[in-house]
Protein backbone atom coordinates (compact mmCIF):
# COMPACT_ATOMS: atom_id res chain seq x y z
CA UNK A 1 0.00 0.00 0.00
CA UNK A 2 2.96 2.32 0.62
CA UNK A 3 3.88 2.22 -3.07
CA UNK A 4 0.29 3.04 -4.06
CA UNK A 5 0.27 5.99 -1.66
CA UNK A 6 3.49 7.25 -3.28
CA UNK A 7 1.80 6.94 -6.67
CA UNK A 8 -1.18 8.84 -5.27
CA UNK A 9 1.14 11.58 -4.00
CA UNK A 10 2.80 11.86 -7.42
CA UNK A 11 -0.60 12.16 -9.14
CA UNK A 12 -1.68 14.79 -6.60
CA UNK A 13 1.52 16.75 -7.29
CA UNK A 14 0.96 16.55 -11.06
CA UNK A 15 -2.60 17.85 -10.88
CA UNK A 16 -1.61 20.54 -8.37
CA UNK A 17 1.05 21.78 -10.83
CA UNK A 18 -1.40 21.68 -13.75
CA UNK A 19 -3.93 23.62 -11.68
CA UNK A 20 -1.40 26.34 -10.87
CA UNK A 21 -0.69 26.93 -14.54
CA UNK A 22 -4.18 26.44 -15.97
CA UNK A 23 -5.49 29.48 -14.08
CA UNK A 24 -3.51 31.59 -16.55
CA UNK A 25 -5.72 30.31 -19.37
CA UNK A 26 -8.68 32.06 -17.72
CA UNK A 27 -6.72 35.31 -17.61
CA UNK A 28 -5.71 34.88 -21.26
CA UNK A 29 -9.29 34.17 -22.29
CA UNK A 30 -10.52 37.21 -20.39
CA UNK A 31 -7.90 39.54 -21.87
CA UNK A 32 -8.51 38.32 -25.42
CA UNK A 33 -12.25 38.76 -24.91
CA UNK A 34 -11.76 42.31 -23.63
CA UNK A 35 -9.37 43.30 -26.45
CA UNK A 36 -11.67 41.76 -29.06
CA UNK A 37 -14.68 43.68 -27.67
CA UNK A 38 -12.75 46.99 -27.57
CA UNK A 39 -11.41 46.57 -31.12
CA UNK A 40 -14.86 45.63 -32.40
CA UNK A 41 -16.49 48.68 -30.75
CA UNK A 42 -13.70 51.16 -31.59
CA UNK A 43 -12.83 50.07 -35.13
CA UNK A 44 -15.79 47.89 -36.14
CA UNK A 45 -13.32 45.07 -36.86
CA UNK A 46 -13.42 41.54 -35.50
CA UNK A 47 -11.79 38.20 -36.10
CA UNK A 48 -13.09 34.67 -35.73
CA UNK A 49 -9.59 33.64 -34.68
CA UNK A 50 -9.87 35.83 -31.55
CA UNK A 51 -13.21 34.29 -30.68
CA UNK A 52 -11.96 30.77 -31.26
CA UNK A 53 -8.75 31.17 -29.28
CA UNK A 54 -10.86 32.54 -26.43
CA UNK A 55 -13.04 29.40 -26.58
CA UNK A 56 -9.95 27.18 -26.79
CA UNK A 57 -8.43 28.76 -23.70
CA UNK A 58 -11.66 28.45 -21.75
CA UNK A 59 -12.08 24.83 -22.83
CA UNK A 60 -8.48 24.17 -21.80
CA UNK A 61 -9.05 25.67 -18.35
CA UNK A 62 -12.24 23.68 -17.85
CA UNK A 63 -10.88 20.34 -19.06
CA UNK A 64 -7.31 20.48 -17.76
CA UNK A 65 -8.38 21.63 -14.29
CA UNK A 66 -10.87 18.80 -13.75
CA UNK A 67 -8.27 16.65 -11.97
CA UNK A 68 -7.22 19.65 -9.86
CA UNK A 69 -10.85 20.23 -8.94
CA UNK A 70 -11.25 16.61 -7.83
CA UNK A 71 -7.98 16.82 -5.86
CA UNK A 72 -9.38 19.70 -3.81
CA UNK A 73 -12.85 18.18 -3.41
CA UNK A 74 -14.51 21.02 -5.29
CA UNK A 75 -16.40 18.81 -7.74
CA UNK A 76 -20.20 18.64 -7.64
CA UNK A 77 -21.53 16.31 -4.98
CA UNK A 78 -25.03 15.38 -3.89
CA UNK A 79 -24.92 15.87 -0.13
CA UNK A 80 -28.63 15.38 0.58
CA UNK A 81 -28.18 11.66 1.24
CA UNK A 82 -24.48 11.37 2.06
CA UNK A 83 -24.57 14.05 4.77
CA UNK A 84 -26.79 11.71 6.83
CA UNK A 85 -24.35 8.80 6.55
CA UNK A 86 -21.30 7.99 8.66
CA UNK A 87 -17.84 8.98 7.40
CA UNK A 88 -17.02 5.35 6.48
CA UNK A 89 -20.27 5.04 4.50
CA UNK A 90 -19.48 8.31 2.68
CA UNK A 91 -16.01 6.99 1.83
CA UNK A 92 -17.52 3.74 0.52
CA UNK A 93 -19.84 5.77 -1.73
CA UNK A 94 -16.75 7.55 -3.09
CA UNK A 95 -14.97 4.23 -3.67
CA UNK A 96 -17.95 2.85 -5.60
CA UNK A 97 -18.32 6.09 -7.54
CA UNK A 98 -14.65 6.17 -8.56
CA UNK A 99 -14.59 2.48 -9.50
CA UNK A 100 -17.92 2.13 -11.33
CA UNK A 101 -18.73 5.59 -12.64
CA UNK A 102 -15.74 7.93 -12.93
CA UNK A 103 -13.24 5.38 -14.26
CA UNK A 104 -15.49 3.87 -16.98
CA UNK A 105 -16.62 7.34 -18.10
CA UNK A 106 -13.03 8.58 -18.39
CA UNK A 107 -11.98 5.44 -20.24
CA UNK A 108 -14.89 5.83 -22.68
CA UNK A 109 -13.95 9.46 -23.40
CA UNK A 110 -10.32 8.41 -23.95
CA UNK A 111 -11.41 5.51 -26.18
CA UNK A 112 -13.38 7.83 -28.47
CA UNK A 113 -11.43 11.07 -27.89
CA UNK A 114 -7.94 9.91 -28.86
CA UNK A 115 -8.95 8.70 -32.37
CA UNK A 116 -11.00 11.90 -32.81
CA UNK A 117 -7.92 14.00 -31.98
CA UNK A 118 -5.65 11.88 -34.23
CA UNK A 119 -8.06 12.20 -37.15
CA UNK A 120 -8.18 15.98 -36.76
CA UNK A 121 -4.39 16.15 -36.41
CA UNK A 122 -3.71 14.03 -39.51
CA UNK A 123 -6.23 15.89 -41.64
CA UNK A 124 -5.12 19.33 -40.43
CA UNK A 125 -8.78 20.18 -39.86
CA UNK A 126 -9.46 23.92 -39.74
CA UNK A 127 -12.51 25.73 -38.45
CA UNK A 128 -15.18 26.33 -41.07
CA UNK A 129 -15.42 29.98 -39.94
CA UNK A 130 -13.57 32.55 -42.03
CA UNK A 131 -10.16 33.17 -40.45
CA UNK A 132 -10.73 30.30 -38.02
CA UNK A 133 -8.04 28.24 -36.32
CA UNK A 134 -6.85 24.67 -36.68
CA UNK A 135 -8.95 22.33 -34.57
CA UNK A 136 -6.59 19.60 -33.37
CA UNK A 137 -5.19 21.55 -30.38
CA UNK A 138 -8.65 21.83 -28.87
CA UNK A 139 -9.37 18.19 -29.74
CA UNK A 140 -6.23 17.25 -27.78
CA UNK A 141 -7.61 18.99 -24.68
CA UNK A 142 -10.39 16.43 -24.29
CA UNK A 143 -8.29 13.26 -23.90
CA UNK A 144 -5.64 15.16 -21.92
CA UNK A 145 -8.19 16.57 -19.49
CA UNK A 146 -9.93 13.23 -19.01
CA UNK A 147 -6.57 11.47 -18.57
CA UNK A 148 -5.74 13.90 -15.75
CA UNK A 149 -9.20 13.34 -14.25
CA UNK A 150 -8.78 9.56 -14.49
CA UNK A 151 -5.39 9.75 -12.79
CA UNK A 152 -6.82 11.88 -9.99
CA UNK A 153 -9.72 9.43 -9.62
CA UNK A 154 -7.16 6.64 -9.16
CA UNK A 155 -5.32 8.74 -6.58
CA UNK A 156 -8.54 9.47 -4.68
CA UNK A 157 -9.52 5.78 -4.82
CA UNK A 158 -6.14 4.82 -3.32
CA UNK A 159 -6.51 7.40 -0.55
CA UNK A 160 -10.05 6.22 0.28
CA UNK A 161 -8.91 2.58 0.53
CA UNK A 162 -5.94 3.61 2.69
CA UNK A 163 -8.31 5.52 4.98
CA UNK A 164 -10.67 2.55 5.26
CA UNK A 165 -7.67 0.42 6.26
CA UNK A 166 -6.68 2.97 8.92
CA UNK A 167 -3.41 3.95 7.22
CA UNK A 168 -4.05 7.67 6.65
CA UNK A 169 -6.31 10.39 8.06
CA UNK A 170 -9.58 11.32 6.34
CA UNK A 171 -8.64 12.41 2.79
CA UNK A 172 -11.93 14.29 2.37
CA UNK A 173 -11.25 16.63 5.28
CA UNK A 174 -10.54 20.10 3.98
CA UNK A 175 -7.19 21.39 5.07
CA UNK A 176 -7.72 25.00 6.06
CA UNK A 177 -4.67 27.19 5.67
CA UNK A 178 -3.44 28.53 8.99
CA UNK A 179 -2.92 32.22 9.55
CA UNK A 180 0.58 33.51 10.30
CA UNK A 181 -0.44 33.98 13.94
CA UNK A 182 -1.66 30.37 14.21
CA UNK A 183 1.57 29.07 12.68
CA UNK A 184 3.65 31.19 15.09
CA UNK A 185 1.62 29.97 18.09
CA UNK A 186 2.07 26.36 16.96
CA UNK A 187 5.82 26.83 16.51
CA UNK A 188 6.13 28.41 19.98
CA UNK A 189 4.16 25.53 21.50
CA UNK A 190 6.47 23.00 19.80
CA UNK A 191 9.55 24.83 21.07
CA UNK A 192 8.14 24.95 24.59
CA UNK A 193 7.41 21.21 24.45
CA UNK A 194 10.92 20.50 23.16
CA UNK A 195 12.49 22.57 25.98
CA UNK A 196 10.30 20.84 28.55
CA UNK A 197 11.66 17.46 27.45
CA UNK A 198 15.31 18.51 27.88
Amino acid sequence: MRGLLKLSGAIDWLNAQVGKWVIWLILGSTLISAVNAMVRKAFNVSSNAYLEVQWYLFAGAFLLASGYTLLHGEHVKIDVVSSRLSKRQQIWIDVIGFAFFLTPMCLAVLWFGIPFFLQGFRSGEVSSNAGGLIRWPVYLLMPTGFALLLLQGISEFIKRIAFLRGLIPDPTEKKVAKTAEEELAEELRRQAEAQGRL
